[in-house]
């Protein structure tokens, strides 16, 4: 199972990129768990200075933006390897 982490303090764009990596992850067929790291500190201890981002299994693969939702399920696909 894919842990994915959207770290950001809950504005639009941290709940967009939500809604975003979950129709990803479903698209792909994988099982995930999605956590919202909203912490500053927790945030910073993944070395983020943007938000919104994307942790997948404590790896960050975006930040500072939206992904669409292809680029979302390369993000997400290749963090198999």
């Amino acid at each position: 199972m894919k842990k994915l982490s959207i770290l950001g303090t809950g504005c639009p764009k941290c709940k967009k990129l939500a809604e975003v990596a979950e129709q990803a992850a479903k698209e792909l067929g994988i099982e995930y768990e999605l956590v919202k790291v909203t912490d500053i500190n927790e945030i910073m201890a993944f070395n983020v200075m943007m938000t919104p981002a994307l942790a997948v299994d404590g790896v960050v693969k975006l930040t500072g933006k939206v992904p669409s939702l292809e680029e979302a399920k390369k993000v997400i696909a290749i963090s198999d390897y």
